[in-house]
């Protein structure tokens, strides 16, 4: 795959363009390199983890994709010193002749891209990254638009991502390759806690009911802020449409959680996975969802998920909730911490022509 450009343009004007190929496990350190300190300490990356795996996988259902550029388009920013902390030459590669290189010349892996198909229709980018030597030469626009185009060709209707809500140049890049504004949640962390739920006006269920949570969602407040979306049970991070059959799978593979009052379903949570962390921080369980009737609910509702979360062994919790002053202050009210920051998810259309 090539730049927004085309295959047989690799240079505009004066200045190069990159060119975007198929990653190659060859390509891993220099991506380690310049996604050292991606987010100035603010954030631990994951891609040095997890790209090595990336590109080495070949999976039908995702796509993963480097730029490249000349290696002396990067030495003369490295030399200018925008980057006092490179080694010279340390995202140098062979060349294949896929990226900009002919075969056997080097060429300067300059950023990296995933894209993943999530559903028939639904498609999801994400480790977006670019190298700082590299910025100017449109590796941005030239990895979405190579991303949008693995999404369509493949049947995808829509490509979501997510973009830290501080990441306003992340922000902007999305919206300037045609991703709008989704929806925003933040993360609330309640303590797993074996106590289990205390005495409330609602009460835990044994065996949640899939259709039941199928309905509340449907006329519920978090379903209209989220668009629907909720996070995906098989891919980390990425949001996908929440169907009916993932809540069946859910409730079928105990993953459903739900509180009721006298009269009816009060609020239910998903839990998605179960991670390790890194450098032994502990098991961390993940719901990718929690919807509730109002702040009571709300507050039996985490205490079940503390319990479930204990059940399974976590040492922490991350749970999904609307970005809305309800659903935060509903979880305030219930002294259950939450993320200081929300995540944004943005949403390109590929109905249309590219």
């Amino acid at each position: 795959m090539t730049g927004s450009e085309g295959e047989s343009t690799r240079t505009s004007g004066s200045a190069p363009s990159p060119v975007v190929r198929e990653a190659r496990p060859a390509d891993a350190d220099a991506v380690a390199a310049f996604t050292r300190d991606t987010w100035d300490g603010r954030e631990e990356d994951y891609i040095p983890r997890v790209f090595p795996e990336w590109a080495a996988s070949d999976d039908p259902d995702r796509g993963t994709f480097v730029a490249t550029l000349p290696p002396d388009a990067v030495a003369e920013r490295d030399a200018s010193g925008n980057n006092d902390d490179r080694d010279p030459g340390d995202t140098l590669v062979e060349g294949d002749g896929a990226g900009v290189a002919d075969t056997g010349d080097p060429e300067a892996v300059v950023g990296c891209v995933q894209a993943v198909l999530l559903s028939e229709w639904e498609a999801w980018a994400q480790g977006i990254r670019v190298d700082p030597a590299a910025r100017g030469f449109g590796v941005g626009t030239a990895l979405s638009t190579a991303a949008l185009d693995w999404a369509r060709d493949r049947g995808a209707r829509v490509c979501r991502n997510m973009v830290f809500s501080w990441n306003v140049m992340g922000l902007g890049q999305s919206r300037a390759v045609g991703f709008e504004p989704a929806t925003e949640f933040r993360f609330a962390e309640p303590e797993p806690d074996a106590a289990g739920v205390t005495a409330t006006d609602f009460d835990p269920l044994v065996d949640p009911d899939p259709n039941a949570a199928w309905a509340f969602w449907g006329d519920s407040d978090a379903r209209d802020h989220l668009r629907g979306l909720a996070l995906d049970a098989d891919e980390s991070w990425a949001c996908a449409e929440l169907t009916r059959e993932r809540l069946r799978d859910a409730a079928d593979e105990d993953r459903l959680l739900a509180v009721a009052g006298e009269d009816a379903l009060a609020g239910f949570a998903v839990r998605t996975r179960v991670t390790e962390r890194e450098a032994n921080a502990g098991r961390v369980a993940t719901y990718g969802l929690a919807a509730w009737r109002d702040a009571d609910a709300a507050g039996a509702l985490y205490d079940a998920i503390a319990a479930d979360a204990a059940a399974v062994d976590a040492d922490a919790t991350r749970v999904l909730i609307p970005e809305t002053v309800d659903h935060v202050s509903d979880t305030g009210a219930n002294r259950v911490p939450v993320a200081a920051e929300p995540d944004f998810v943005m949403s390109a259309d590929l109905t249309g022509d590219p």
